[in-house]
């Protein structure tokens, strides 16, 4: 008999905790981090057992490592997951470009540096739009630490480029001239929606919170610099596009390819052209943007686990 006032707790509340076993994702493992490099504070997410086979996760524009969020608690049972923000972006140090050089080449640095700082000297690289350029750039820098390559909406062929890149082209070649249209095509508020949903015909899926949260970053103070300012070196990767099929051509890293078919930036042509250079990679395309966690995060999971169970076996 309970007595007045007191509290009794019922089978099913107290069997809560042991249901969780059998759900298919667990945020219990992920932490957050910040790590000095080169005087600059380099936020990364770390989830997974310290020991399990480690995935270096690079993020796109104008997001940060917490574009990854969806992912992260569905591999971090086996695998060791670390996603960190570029400095000036996320929650990383963001100096004004005349103090830090915003360069692809510099991003690389820090990155590969924070890698070495935390050693983590053997991953598969895991890249989304400006993680191509700067995990491509790692890949050449040190070979020895790349196990795979996983690209999901990251370009390294000329024909991945869609139309729109015909305005910042121009802005290449002028910038002064061709700033305020650059802002509009790749910075205004509709430009940060436009991105996530592309041509998709489910836009009902997209939580606004993506763009509305990355447009409030792009219009942060300083930020303008310092977006411009590294985009205007992009030039750069297109120039060294021919590099990094030259190395996968002779590495023939395992790759695998998922691309969200409704990218407004990147085109579908993007996706098979790694076939050309690494004829065993594996290229799936999604019902998907450009930013694919957003409408397809069970469907990459699943595709990322069946790839990395392969590469584990073929290991052995």
């Amino acid at each position: 008999m309970n007595t007045p006032g007191m509290l009794t707790l019922s089978p099913t509340c107290m069997s809560t905790s042991a249901l969780t076993h059998d759900l298919p994702s667990s945020r219990g493992s992920i932490s957050y981090h910040t790590v000095e490099i080169d005087g600059l504070n380099i936020f990364y997410r770390e989830a997974g057992p310290a020991n399990a086979p480690t995935v270096l996760l690079l993020h796109g524009f104008p997001s940060s490592s917490r574009m990854w969020e969806p992912l992260l608690p569905l591999l971090a049972d086996k695998y060791h997951l670390i996603a960190p923000d570029y400095p000036g972006f996320g929650h990383s140090s963001a100096p004004s470009p005349p103090d830090f050089q915003y360069t692809f080449d510099n991003l690389a640095r820090v990155m590969n540096e924070l890698t070495t700082k935390l050693g983590t000297t053997n991953y598969v690289l895991f890249m989304q739009d400006y993680g191509g350029p700067v995990g491509f750039r790692m890949a050449l820098s040190h070979p020895e630490r790349v196990r795979a390559i996983v690209v999901q909406n990251a370009v390294s062929h000329e024909r991945g480029l869609s139309p729109i890149w015909a305005v910042r082209r121009k802005f290449w070649t002028d910038p002064a001239h061709e700033l305020e249209n650059l802002k509009a095509n790749f910075m205004s508020f509709e430009a940060t929606r436009q991105r996530h949903i592309g041509s998709s015909p489910h836009p009902d899926r997209y939580d606004p919170d993506a763009w509305t949260d990355e447009y409030a970053f792009l219009t942060r103070s300083g930020q303008a610099d310092i977006q411009t300012t590294l985009f205007l070196d992009y030039r750069t990767n297109v120039a060294s596009y021919p590099l990094w099929q030259k190395w996968l051509r002779e590495a023939q890293p395992p790759c695998l390819v998922v691309w969200g078919k409704y990218d407004p930036s990147f085109t579908v042509a993007g996706a098979t052209a790694y076939a050309d250079d690494v004829p065993k990679a594996e290229i799936h395309f999604l019902e998907a943007g450009h930013f694919a966690l957003d409408e397809a995060a069970d469907e990459i999971a699943s595709l990322v686990r069946s790839f990395f169970e392969h590469l584990d076996k073929n290991e052995d």
